[in-house]
């Protein structure tokens, strides 16, 4: 698993001669109608499991959460089921809308 900081995700988005990652946020949907990155899905973490087959083994995912933490959890459980380009974004929304979106809601 690779870790990402937000200012290198901005980066990576921004960057139109790059790939596009998934962005996963495995947040609870009441956090996700809070604030989110702009493009992120939504699959709870809890759901994670019961949603693999939704999931593309092959496709390139940044897991986002509140902190980092269970984005890191869900992010190792991927790549135990066999996704191999795994990215936790370092620090999760809090630390996107400090660091990127200073307009991004706070909780």
């Amino acid at each position: 698993m690779q870790h990402m900081t937000p200012g290198e995700l901005k980066n990576w988005l921004e960057d139109s001669t790059l790939d596009a990652p998934i962005l996963l946020d495995v947040r609870e949907p009441w956090e996700f109608a809070l604030c989110q990155i702009a493009g992120s899905q939504n699959i709870p973490m809890g759901n994670i499991a019961a949603d693999l087959a939704r999931l593309d083994p092959d496709a390139c995912y940044v897991v986002i959460c509140h902190h980092g933490v269970r984005s890191y959890q869900v992010a190792g459980f991927l790549e135990r089921q066999g996704f191999e380009k795994m990215v936790n974004l370092d620090g999760g929304v809090a630390a996107w809308a400090e660091q990127v979106d200073h307009n991004m809601a706070r909780y």
